[in-house]
Formats: C-alpha cells, sequence, structure tokens
C-alpha cells in the first residue's frame, strides 16, 4: 500500500474513545491507496469502475461480459458465485463453478476480479480466485466471517449494512484490520429508510463525512443503492461528484434476463455511453476515471 492525500484528521483521543484506532483517519497520515495489482489501485486520483452481473449465470456468459468491458474502459469485473438470497428459492449461484468461470474471464481479459465470499469456511477457497472480497450488507457483522478475512492479505471491499451507523460501519471494518489485513475497502450501498418507493435509498452524505473519519477507500455501489436501473448513471455521477474512489455497477448484455437484481442492473451498452459522461464528471472535480488515458472514452 502507498498513501497520498492528507485528510482533516480527529485528535487522536476521540479516535481511541471510538474504539476504531485501526481504520481512523488519525492514525494515519494520508489516505490509504491499495494496489489490487497490474496498475490497478483503489484510492489516489483515479477513480476504478467494478462491473459486470449480479450473477456468473455460466461460462460464455461471464467471459462475453468480461470482454465487453474490457472494451470500454472498465477495470475490474464483478459477479456473484455465491449469492445471499432472501428466498431460499431463488438461484444461489454456482458456488466453485462459478469462481472458477470468474477466474478464465480474467485470465482472458486481464480484468481483476472481485466476488462475494459468506462463509468463513469458503475464505481460503474464494482467495485463489479474487482479487478482492466482498463483504456484502448482509455479513457486515458476522464477525467470525470478518475475523477470517483478517487472517487474508487479499484486499476486502466491506459494505454497509443496510441499517448500519457509519460508526458500526466502521467498528466492522476494525474486525477485520485488527487480524493484520489493512486492506480494506469501505462501500457504501444504500440503507432502509421509509422510502419505499425505492429499494434502498442511497446515502451519499456517508462519502464525505467517512473521509473525514478514515483514512481507508471509499467506493459506492449505486445498483444496490437505488434498486432502480434508470437512476444508476445518475447516481455514479453523483458519487464521482462527492468523492468516490470507484463505483460498483450492476451490467449484463441482457439485464432483463438476469437471474438476479434484474431491476436494477443495466445494459454493458448504456454503461459504454455513459462512460465519457462520467470521465467528465471526474474531470470536473480533479479526479480520472481508470482506464481513460485520453480525458475520453470511445463512444
Amino acid at each position: 500500500m502507498s498513501h497520498q492525500n492528507t485528510i482533516n484528521r480527529e485528535p487522536p483521543g476521540l479516535a481511541v474513545a471510538r474504539r476504531h484506532k485501526c481504520a481512523s483517519g488519525s492514525t494515519e497520515q494520508d489516505a490509504t491507496i491499495i494496489d489490487i495489482g497490474d496498475g490497478v489501485k483503489i484510492g489516489g486520483n483515479r477513480i476504478v469502475i467494478m462491473a459486470g452481473p449480479c450473477s456468473v449465470e455460466n461460462e460464455e456468459q461471464i467471459i462475453s461480459i468480461a470482454k465487453k468491458l474490457k472494451k470500454i474502459g472498465v477495470s475490474m469485473l464483478r459477479g456473484g458465485a455465491y449469492k445471499p438470497r432472501t428466498s431460499p428459492h431463488d438461484f444461489q449461484g454456482l458456488g466453485r463453478e462459478g469462481l472458477e468461470y470468474l477466474k478464465r474471464a480474467s485470465k482472458l481479459t486481464g480484468l481483476k476480479v472481485i466476488t462475494e465470499v459468506l462463509d468463513p469456511r469458503d475464505v481460503e477457497l474464494v482467495t485463489n480466485f479474487a482479487d478482492i472480497l466482498q463483504i456484502g450488507a448482509r455479513s457486515m457483522q458476522n464477525f467470525p466471517l470478518l475475523r477470517e478475512v483478517g487472517k487474508s492479505r487479499t484486499a476486502v471491499v466491506l459494505k454497509r449494512g443496510m441499517s448500519a451507523t457509519y460508526r458500526e460501519f466502521l467498528l466492522a471494518a476494525e474486525y477485520i484490520m485488527v487480524g493484520g489485513n489493512e486492506k480494506v475497502i469501505l462501500c457504501e450501498r444504500g440503507i432502509r429508510t421509509w422510502v419505499d418507493e425505492l429499494r434502498f435509498t442511497l446515502d451519499l452524505s456517508a462519502v464525505p463525512y467517512l473521509r473525514q473519519q478514515t483514512h481507508l477507500p471509499i467506493i459506492v455501489d449505486p445498483s444496490h443503492g437505488t434498486g432502480n436501473a434508470s437512476l444508476v448513471i445518475a447516481m455514479s455521477k453523483a458519487a464521482i461528484a462527492c468523492g468516490t474512489d470507484g463505483l460498483l455497477i450492476e451490467a449484463h448484455l441482457r439485464p432483463q434476463e438476469s437471474k438476479s437484481d434484474a431491476a436494477q442492473t443495466i445494459s454493458i451498452e448504456e454503461l459504454k455511453k455513459s462512460m465519457p459522461i462520467l470521465a467528465r464528471v471526474a474531470k470536473a472535480v480533479g479526479r480520472k476515471i481508470d482506464g481513460d488515458n485520453n480525458g475520453d472514452l470511445p463512444r
């Protein structure tokens, strides 16, 4: 890891009182940049786009999607091999088979892989296939799982629980970091409010607030954050404007056919058309989209 971008820090006593000693901004002079490898870094001046389907459905699907994403400047491939579903009757993912498909897609395209791990017993297995482990919102306070990924040296995206406070979020990160894994990336993915028109309410105030409290990178998931595909790009622009270090977007060749989260999944074609717009928003706030080497991307 390297460090840059000095942040506003709280008095050390306050950080200790809040008990997130490892994650607190007062323990690090600069904001942390996490090196994923092959030039992909999270934090700093560049904004990383992580995109792909909610679920890995078959080998052809994930490889086709990965090739399309590579062409439009996406840096990381997301896809679920293990799926925590509200109903036990819904598609639960392909498990190890899905992990193997992700690995093949990665080798063919060079894209890094982020995928979710649900069970402490699967952490070692998933680390053999993934560049980033994802801890989903439902697992944010699965403390045995947090402790297990804390023993790993693979980077972790920790999603905020749907009813979690900022303090609880940082303390969940602390569980990972006290185990020795400092490669933690915080992800705001929407919370439950009284608003029932949307699946969740994307709390973008979390980004600048957490920036003041922690040295850890912060990314945003506008797909789960709204649950509505028509809002994903608008909230992606807003997330960039308020300081996100990355976007985690659900994208599919045929969203209507997605086996999970079809309502919030955008098409890869829509993402392609939106990339130059996201790049311009990033430029306006002094940032750059990773993969955008010329200030603009192919239309």
